[in-house]
């Protein structure tokens, strides 16, 4: 699914890249829709061929240390699906191994470009809320039922669970905006009817200047709350969830498409400030489009031009501390 509905669209159509090949072990279906693919049985066979560049790994989580880590001493460049490693130590191995081989790990944290988080980030940025006090970042589904991925329901599979799931797109929304907290505290649990992984978690980040920020997830929310609540000395600031990318990309809308992105109307974060008179002013902020294009540019100046990758390494090891914790 990370493939086809996350990787291929971008690659395709993004003038820089050409997509090449596509690792199938079992059902050959990439040439349905990309009709010029390679379809490789087996990752020797993708990293023995010398045409490819950047090799894109979006298996099952336990499995992305050892595939970046074969792609790499292959002389790939590697975008690496979130988590990108089961440990802090799995990390600093491949962005060590990176620099050893001149060759750039980067890791796949499309979230950052969602069209809900682009306008939280506009609203903290711009001032308007005064000093933070208050972060709450929610990622909330109802899915009681287990899911058919094995590698994210059982208990002896690492990185398994919710923590491995969502964690890494509300972590890392939260290290761009605010960096590595002071602290954290970090409580998981499980609910649903035979599940032997986490689908419960809370994190609690302390932050210089007494800022407190909240990241939750659960399985089981049958009505979600506002995805994101900032509160700062003079606003605050309510956006729920409201990104359309992935639901386009499954029902293969274009990334060139011109209605890419676009969040429908009614979908507005509400604002509300107070005034020197103590008057509360609320207003309807509009979300830039999301595009996830963001992302594969960054990856393409990255390769080419030597650019910084937005996700850099400090990013992802403090990532999987609190994964890990």
């Amino acid at each position: 699914m990370s493939g086809r509905v996350f990787h291929a669209p971008f690659i395709s159509a993004h003038p820089g890249f050409e997509l090449r090949a596509v690792v199938e072990r079992h059902e050959k279906k990439a040439a349905l829709q990309y009709p010029d693919i390679i379809s490789y049985n087996n990752i020797d066979e993708l990293l023995n061929d010398k045409e490819i560049a950047l090799v894109i790994i979006n298996t099952p989580n336990n499995t992305h240390f050892e595939l970046a880590r074969q792609s790499l001493q292959a002389g790939k460049h590697v975008l690496i699906e979130k988590p990108a490693a089961v440990t802090v130590d799995e990390v600093k191995v491949l962005y060590d191994l990176g620099r050893e081989v001149n060759r750039h790990v980067m890791v796949y944290q499309n979230r950052r470009w969602d069209s809900d988080f682009l306008s939280v980030k506009q609203v903290i940025e711009s001032g308007r809320l005064g000093e933070l006090i208050e972060v709450h970042f929610r990622f909330d589904r109802y899915k009681a039922t287990l899911s058919p991925k094995l590698f994210k329901e059982t208990k002896g599979i690492a990185a398994n669970g919710l923590v491995y799931d969502l964690g890494p797109h509300l972590i890392d929304q939260a290290i761009s905006l605010f960096g590595r907290p002071l602290s954290f505290l970090k409580t998981t649990a499980t609910h649903r009817e035979g599940s032997e992984v986490i689908d419960y978690f809370n994190y609690h980040l302390s932050y210089p200047y007494q800022l407190n920020v909240y990241l939750t997830s659960c399985l089981l929310i049958a009505q979600p709350m506002p995805s994101f609540v900032i509160h700062g000395s003079v606003g605050s600031f309510i956006k729920d969830r409201c990104d359309v990318q992935e639901v386009q990309l499954v029902d293969a809308m274009k990334p060139t498409d011109p209605g890419y992105g676009l969040e429908p109307e009614g979908s507005e974060g509400k604002l509300v400030t107070v005034g020197i008179d103590n008057q509360k002013i609320t207003e309807y902020v509009a979300s830039d489009k999301g595009d996830y294009m963001q992302l594969f540019e960054a990856v393409y100046h990255t390769i080419r031009d030597n650019a910084l990758y937005p996700i850099t390494e400090e990013h992802i090891a403090w990532q999987i501390e609190l994964l890990e914790a």
